[in-house]
Order: structure tokens, then C-alpha cells, then sequence
């Protein structure tokens, strides 16, 4: 057996998103000297990056004041017009925005894709001597005999399906640092760990999610409008009392970016929320922008939105949450990269300070600290209703209160009161309560199936790897997930990853397609029994999105 190499590094970040590059370049402004490794588990920065995407350039402004004059992609495309639908099943309504509170607005932002904004935050990075891998998961974490993060490990290559080591074996490598900073985005795997062994989530409530299903398509020419911003509520999920919204938002170079967020918290577990993307697609409005065009790319992620309720202790022994490991995504606003990136740079300074001071995988209580004096939580403070009042009381209703609850924020009035909410998967109903939903077959040219969709988001897995996705109890799979609630899996899964085969006189089957994986951590979150667990693959697999 090959023995581990080691690497000793100042600091470790798992994750080459922008809070994770914000966290590194900030590192090198403080201090140049500082060993800064970012490990990045897609084949390259930027292929698990998918956002819509609008950004608020407050951080980047703090981060590099000059990024408009630096060929940043971001810069491309101001954001010039702004809407905002509300739907029926074949018509639509204009909400004014004099009815929104003025941080609403969209005016000053950018829109465009958060991959290539991360592909080019990394060439900063490494231009200041930033260590950037990508392909390299961090699989474990190593804790010191004080019980304090120590560092990670890399995921071994060249593993078998049956554990066996294939002829292209390496084992993965020691990264031993001072502090570990974690940016996995959305229900990491570590993150859940460090969680767990921390107890972070003992003062906050549950984290919870929506599914950003999204295509990318060249449309018209003539219908394209650069910087037009466009948010859609009410159909068609309120046909199936769900709840979350459409965005179209028009990018550079002639591409429209248009998805759909589905709120993980439905309780019909026959709502498929890729399903409900395609038939939205159908939409008179949307149908004739699409027409004549072409869709290019697809991908799905899950969205924290507990909001600030939801954020956990963020400072552990030798390391810290930052980004959407942590969770602060501003759910009425759909932003959370500018909030994202502000964690990092918080944490680079706090861990930059400590450094200086000598200090070694301590726990960072003035980077927790920092994050709640900031305006981070001035932002988050002012929404944190919002999320639940729509998820209590449905769109309708649960809109205008949530308007009223943020003017009131915004103007300091009435209690800090904070509606509460329970994780996803406890939402989910009995399949008996309800009559399958009947989604209309795609066309081909508006909608698709998921598995021709899967293509355009170029995923691909070593062939013969173990599974990444654990069933920890197989029979409680079928007795409890198949018997009770009809399979769920083979709905909420936006890239066909599960099936339940039936074959003549045997017990239904159920079968993983672990290469169809986008890694948009959905099973993870909404399986009933909290039986499937997510954990990383060999480095390099999953999506490779362009320009998402």
C-alpha cells in the first residue's frame, strides 16, 4: 500500500466557488507570505459553480475596487430593466415595484454566470500565489489530538466499485493546515459533519432549500434585451400548492439564462420540480421568447433558503463555515453570492489576525462575530420573515405579508420576531392523501426529458468508482419511501438518478444511475427517512457546466 504524502499549508479551503476564492485572495492582500491552498472537487473552477445569475457587486467592489476595469466577465452586463410576474395559467400580471422596499431593487447589479465569475476570481487568486487544484475533493477531515480540524483529506483515485484498487490507484494526500476554512456550497458533506460533531445548528433552526433547476439557450436576436431582468411567481405551482418562482434573465453574447426554484418543503410527493420547470417553459410569455431558439445547457443545484434564522455557529477548532456552506442566501432578493463572498473575506481576516498572533487552529469567535455586526446581518435581518410566511401561508397571502413584514424592517418598526420552519423532509405527506400529477410529455423543443437534458450539462464519472450515493437502509427504502410515499425519489431528482424497477414476482428494485449525477445534493435534503446520504465522488466527476 502506498503511504499518504503530506502537504503543510497555512490554509486549507475546500470549495473553488466565489466565497472560497474571496476567502483566498483576501488571505494574500493581508499577507502575502501565507501558503493558501483552494481544493476544488470539479475538473475544473467553475464546472459545479450554477447560479441564475443576478450578482450584487457590493463584495466584489470591497474585494477588488477595480474588477470593472479588470476583464472580469461579470462587468459585461449591467442589469438594465427589471420585472417582476405574477402568473396564471396563460396570463400574467405586472407587480409595480413601488411596492417592494427600495433594497429590492435591482438597479446597480450585474447578471451573468457565476461559473466564469469564479473561474476568473481564481486567476486572481493565483496570481497572487494562491495554490488552486481542482479535481482534488477533500474527503475527510483530520483533527489533532485536541480535537481541533487539522486539515484534510483528498479523495483517492482509483478505487473500484468493490473497494478494490484499480492500476491507476493513488491514495489521496494529507493537507495539514493551520486553519480550515469550509465552502462547499449547499449541504456539503463535511459541512454536515463538522456540524454534527460541533453541535453548530444548536441555537438556530434547521437549514432548509428550493431546487434551481436551469437552461441556458441562444434565443433571437430580435427578442433578446441585454441586462433585462425578469422574476415570476404563481403558476404552475400553485396547481399543485407548492410554492417558488421563475427567472429569465438576459445575458451577453445573445443568451437568455431561465430556471425555476422549487421550495423543498412541498408535501405532495408527486410535485416534480423539474417537471414543473418544463411545463413553466410553456407559458405564452415565455414559449414566445423561446421561440426560434435553442437551449445549450442545463444543471440543477439546491438553494439554502432558512435565511438568517438558519445560520449556524460559524467558528469551530481550526475552522470556520463561509459561503452557502454556512447559508446566506436573501431568499426575496434570489442573491447570495455578494453575502457569500463577504463571509470569506471576514474569515480570511479573522484567520489572518490569528495567524499574525501566533495562534493555531483556535476557534475563530471574532469571525463569528464579525459576520453578525456586518452587513451581512443588517441585509439578512431585514428578510428573515419572508422565506416563512410564504412557505406558512401560500404565495397569495403569504406575499403581502411578507411585504409588509420587510417595510416594516426597513423602516425599524415592530417586534424582531422570527417565524420558524422545520427541515424539508418532514413536510412530506402519505402518497395515499393524494392523486398523481399528470405533467404533460415534453415537446422536444420547449421542454425536455431529463435524461436529454442531463447531456447538455456534460456530467461524466469514472466508470467502475463506488457509489457516492448511500442508502444506509435499503429495506426501510422500499417498506417506507416506495410503499408509503410512492417513490418521491424518482421525481425530486432533476437528473434521473433513481428508479424503482418491477420485475415480474421479485420485490421492487432500487436502482442508483450514480453517473447521471449533477450533484445537486436533493436527496440528500428531501428524502423522507433521511436514508440517502450524499457523499463525494472521485475528483473530477459530476457536471461540467459552461458558462452557468
Amino acid at each position: 500500500m502506498s503511504e499518504r504524502e503530506s502537504m503543510p499549508c497555512d490554509v486549507v479551503i475546500i470549495g473553488g466557488g466565489v466565497a472560497g476564492l474571496a476567502a483566498a485572495i483576501r488571505l494574500k492582500q493581508l499577507n502575502e507570505e501565507l501558503e493558501v491552498v483552494v481544493l476544488e472537487k470539479g475538473s475544473e473552477i467553475g464546472a459545479h459553480v450554477l447560479s441564475g445569475a443576478v450578482v450584487d457587486p457590493k463584495a466584489l467592489d470591497e474585494l477588488l475596487p477595480e474588477w470593472r476595469t479588470m476583464d472580469c466577465p461579470m462587468a459585461q452586463t449591467p442589469v438594465t430593466d427589471n420585472w417582476h410576474w405574477v402568473m396564471s395559467k396563460t396570463g400574467k400580471w405586472d407587480m409595480p415595484h413601488l411596492l417592494m422596499p427600495p433594497f429590492m431593487s435591482n438597479d446597480g447589479n450585474y447578471t451573468g454566470s457565476l461559473g466564469n465569475l469564479s473561474r476568473w476570481l481564481a486567476e486572481q487568486a493565483e496570481a497572487l500565489g494562491v495554490m488552486v487544484f481542482p479535481g482534488f475533493p477533500a474527503s475527510e477531515v483530520l483533527f489533532d489530538d485536541s480535537g481541533a480540524v487539522a486539515g484534510v483529506l483528498t479523495q483517492d483515485m482509483g478505487i473500484a466499485e468493490d473497494g478494490s484498487h484499480k492500476p491507476d490507484y493513488q491514495p489521496g494526500m494529507e493537507i495539514l493546515a493551520k486553519y480550515t476554512l469550509f465552502a462547499e456550497g449547499v449541504r456539503g458533506n463535511l459541512t454536515k459533519k463538522m456540524k454534527a460533531r460541533f453541535d453548530l445548528e444548536a441555537d438556530c433552526q434547521p437549514q432548509i432549500y428550493g431546487l434551481g433547476v436551469k437552461e441556458l439557450w441562444d434565443v433571437d436576436p430580435a427578442k433578446h434585451v441585454p441586462g433585462r431582468v425578469i422574476h415570476t411567481q404563481g403558476w404552475p405551482l400553485s396547481e399543485s400548492h407548492s410554492w417558488g418562482g421563475g427567472f429569465i434573465y438576459h445575458q451577453a453574447d445573445g443568451q437568455v439564462a431561465l430556471g425555476f426554484v422549487t421550495a423543498l418543503d412541498y408535501e405532495n410527493p408527486y410535485v416534480s420540480p423539474y417537471q414543473e420547470f418544463q411545463r413553466w417553459k410553456h407559458h405564452p410569455q415565455i414559449a414566445e421568447l423561446l421561440e426560434g431558439g435553442k437551449r445549450v445547457a442545463y444543471g440543477a443545484r439546491a438553494i439554502n433558503e432558512g435565511g438568517w434564522q438558519s445560520v449556524p455557529k460559524l467558528a469551530f477548532p481550526g475552522g470556520a463555515l463561509i459561503g452557502c456552506a454556512a447559508g446566506f442566501v436573501n431568499v426575496p432578493r434570489i442573491k447570495g453570492s455578494h453575502t457569500a463572498m463577504k463571509s470569506g473575506m471576514l474569515a480570511a481576516e479573522s484567520v489572518a489576525a490569528a495567524i499574525a498572533a501566533g495562534h493555531e487552529k483556535t476557534e475563530l469567535a471574532d469571525y463569528d462575530a464579525a459576520v453578525r455586526s456586518s452587513w451581512i446581518a443588517e441585509e439578512l435581518k431585514k428578510v428573515q420573515n419572508a422565506q416563512p410566511a410564504v412557505a406558512k401561508y401560500g404565495a397569495d397571502i403569504g406575499t403581502v405579508l411578507a411585504g409588509i413584514d420587510m417595510w416594516m424592517r426597513t423602516l425599524k418598526i415592530g417586534l424582531p420576531i422570527s417565524m420558524k420552519h422545520e427541515p424539508d423532509y418532514t413536510h412530506l405527506q402519505r402518497a395515499d392523501l393524494y392523486k398523481p400529477i399528470d405533467y404533460p410529455k415534453p415537446d422536444g423543443v420547449l421542454s425536455f426529458d431529463r435524461l436529454t437534458n442531463v447531456a447538455f450539462s456534460y456530467t461524466n464519472h469514472a466508470e467502475n468508482q463506488p457509489v457516492h450515493l448511500k442508502v444506509c437502509d435499503m429495506e426501510l427504502q422500499r417498506r417506507s419511501e416506495l410503499e408509503v410515499f410512492a417513490g418521491p425519489s424518482t421525481r425530486y431528482c432533476p437528473a434521473g438518478v433513481y428508479e424503482w424497477v418491477l420485475e415480474d414476482g421479485k420485490e421492487p428494485v432500487f436502482v442508483i444511475n450514480s453517473q447521471n449525477c449533477v450533484h445537486c445534493k436533493t436527496c440528500d435534503i428531501k428524502d423522507p427517512n433521511q436514508n440517502i446520504e450524499w457523499v463525494t465522488p472521485e475528483g473530477g466527476g459530476g457536471p461540467n457546466y459552461p458558462n452557468m
